[in-house]
């Protein structure tokens, strides 16, 4: 069910990337034979074996444990509710549906309007961000993903959705912005100026090297610079100047009728981003033509942008950032490279997708005033766009057993390949507009190395090392793909790993190693950053990753029902004795996923979203009461937890 509407199933398609590139599981494969953790032939026996007696792992933080991290582990459960360690509390901080305008009104899930909607909290919130204010006062911004309709609204006919209901949806998504007060306990909202909902009717700016461009341009908006709303915001990340961005991903499956488009360039340039087929999944084409591509065929490159808001300026136009390329971005994070210029690092959430990065030309502005925020929004319109290319050590001693190569690493190296700068194309037979737009051919083209579904990218904010969560990827080896072979003993990757560069930004060299290798401890293939796998968490399908003030990674997990078990939060420490000791914060509910995290010394926020979506389950049939109990609709929620 959440793979229906949250990105048309497209796991179960045949991935959009038909390339010889690269492909990182057999990087990856290399790099763990080297450390004998797969054994060939055994790795899909062992997975299956372990699972029944998952539930009852006895992890627990060792005494005197890394800093930052003194709480026992949370064992992997299916309750439907949030679960915290002992000694901690959590409680709702805000739900979808509550008002967040003044003058909105309550929420009444039978009776929603679209009117309604814009002013309440939006559905499916996933990146959730923290800023400061004033006083006891800060500024929270969310993304909603998407909407899964058939829990929106009781007796939802799929095939035939009524405008209302329709409407509803666009309202439903894109961003908010709250202020909160903050004191004990959860942070409460309040109805402020300053809050905002952002969806599919807000006008946005077309920025950087392709606004204006003839691939942008539609009958709505002749100039190619003026988009209208923002979709499928997934996750983001909170820049040093003060503002968020904010990842729009699987925005194929929105638009309709690619089937009849007979243009063979365009055909190639849609399939490429995996719009196919005739009418949508929302049928949104009946009710406005934006999204019938025989009626404006340029409105899907539209999206799949980088987003900037200034949540501190509610009268601003938020900005699509075509520099940074259009894919299905998970979100984008900075950092600042020595010499003052921002470098942000972005996953193209698919499987067999790349790792990119931008460098910009212009330099930071100190400090967060609103004259230092509008400078600082102009870096992402001007620099340099890479993707990346990865490459094993020893490849020529592996033989598929798990024997370790003589030089005992599992290490590699990397090449950032640049493809535009500004108005200059690094691609053959590519203009540079045609290289932000159709970013994924051009990476194609100059043969960067396909990734098991990269989502969140970060930079440590202390040693700069960069940590890409991928999430999983079935699809290796099995149905004629590309096989197991002595470079990728990992075949059918259901639990994904964790991996870390050390990146220069003022060079296109940097180091990589792997961190994580996810899934039962028990499992062989499973790695956890040469810790006791005895003391460690089960984990799955990592996703968002955040850092503590003591410099630990978390990590939010999305489909944890591989392991038979819910999503949550897991921390894990990146240095010394306990790199590797991964142990779960927290689980939430029934069918949701834990997305969004923010760390702070005394509390923690956490996006649970889609809670009850399992399949069979319904708005007339829901699998979840979370989080108000009883006989009520579950509603996705940001949750604070605090000791």
């Amino acid at each position: 069910m959440t793979c229906r509407y949250r990105c048309g199933d497209q796991c179960a398609e045949h991935p959009p990337n038909p390339t010889d590139n690269p492909y990182f599981g057999d990087v990856l494969a290399a790099a763990l034979s080297r450390r004998g953790l797969l054994k060939a032939g055994a790795v899909v026996a062992a997975s299956a074996a372990v699972l029944p007696g998952l539930t009852s792992r006895p992890a627990s933080a060792a005494p005197g444990g890394p800093p930052g991290l003194d709480f026992t582990p949370v064992q992997p459960n299916s309750e439907d509710a949030v679960v915290v360690p002992d000694g901690y509390q959590h409680d709702i901080v805000i739900r979808w549906g509550d008002p967040i305008l003044p003058g909105a009104p309550e929420f009444d899930f039978d009776n929603q309007t679209p009117e309604a909607q814009e002013q309440q909290f939006g559905y499916n919130n996933d990146f959730c961000a923290l800023l400061p204010l004033d006083g006891n006062r800060r500024l929270m911004v969310n993304n909603h993903e998407y909407t899964s309709e058939e829990f929106l609204f009781r007796g939802y006919d799929p095939e035939n959705p009524t405008e209302q209901q329709v409407r509803v949806a666009w309202a439903a998504h894109g961003l908010s912005v709250v202020v909160l007060e903050t004191g004990a306990g959860a942070p409460k909202p309040v109805l402020d100026r300053l809050n905002r909902r952002i969806t599919l009717n807000t006008p946005f700016e077309l920025r950087g090297p392709a606004a204006g461009s003839d691939l942008l341009k539609t009958p709505a908006d002749p100039t190619g610079t003026r988009a209208l709303g923002t979709m499928n915001n997934c996750s983001g990340g909170v820049t040093p100047w003060g503002t968020t961005l904010h990842g729009e991903e699987n925005i194929h499956f929105y638009f309709a009728n690619a089937d009849q488009v007979t243009d063979p360039v365009t055909q190639e340039r849609l399939a490429r981003y995996g719009i196919t087929g005739g009418a949508s999944e929302r049928k949104w084409e009946r009710f406005d033509s934006r999204w019938d591509l025989t009626q404006q065929v340029n409105e899907p490159n539209r999206f799949g942008w980088i987003v900037e808001l200034d949540p501190y300026d509610p009268e601003s136009t938020p900005v699509k950032h075509t520099a940074l390329g259009r894919f299905k971005h998970e979100g984008a994070n900075i950092r600042i490279a020595d010499d003052g210029r921002a470098v942000a690092y972005m996953g193209d959430d698919e499987k067999f997708e790349y790792l990119y990065r931008f460098v910009s030309d212009g330099k930071v502005k100190p400090g967060r005033s609103a004259h230092a925020r509008r400078h600082n929004m102009t870096l992402l319109d001007s620099g340099t766009l890479y993707v990346a290319k990865l490459t094993g050590d020893s490849p020529d001693e592996i033989d598929g057993t798990g024997t370790l190569p003589s030089d005992g690493e599992f290490d590699g190296v990397g090449e950032w390949i640049p493809l535009a700068h500004n108005d200059t194309s690094f691609v053959e037979g590519m203009s540079a507009a045609e290289v932000y737009v159709f970013t994924r051919l051009a990476a194609d083209k100059v043969g960067a190395t396909k990734m098991d579904r990269p989502e969140d990218v970060e930079p440590h904010p202390t040693t700069g090392r960069v940590y890409a969560a991928l999430t999983n990827n079935s699809d290796r080896g099995p149905d004629g793909k590309a096989p197991a072979d002595e470079a990728n003993p990992r075949i059918a990757n259901k639990h994904g790993q964790v991996l870390e560069l050390d990146d220069d930004p003022a060079g296109t060299r940097f180091t990589w190693r792997l961190l994580l290798v996810c899934g039962d401890p028990n499992d062989p293939s499973t790695y956890f950053g040469g810790f006791d796998k005895s003391q460690v968490s089960p984990i799955s399908c990592p996703d968002n990753v955040a850092f503590d003030s003591h410099g630990n990674l978390w990590i939010t997990t999305d489909s944890s029902e591989a392991l038979g078990a819910n999503d949550g939060l897991y921390a894990v420490p990146l240095e010394g004795e306990h790199r590797g000791h991964v142990m779960q914060f927290l689980s939430v509910p029934r069918g949701a996923e834990a997305c969004g995290p923010v760390i702070e010394d005394d509390l923690v926020l956490v996006s649970a979203q889609h809670p009850g979506e399992l399949d069979g389950a319904s708005a007339d049939n829901p699998a979840s009461h979370w989080p108000d109990g009883g006989n009520s609709q579950p509603r996705p929620s940001v949750v604070a937890v605090w000791r």
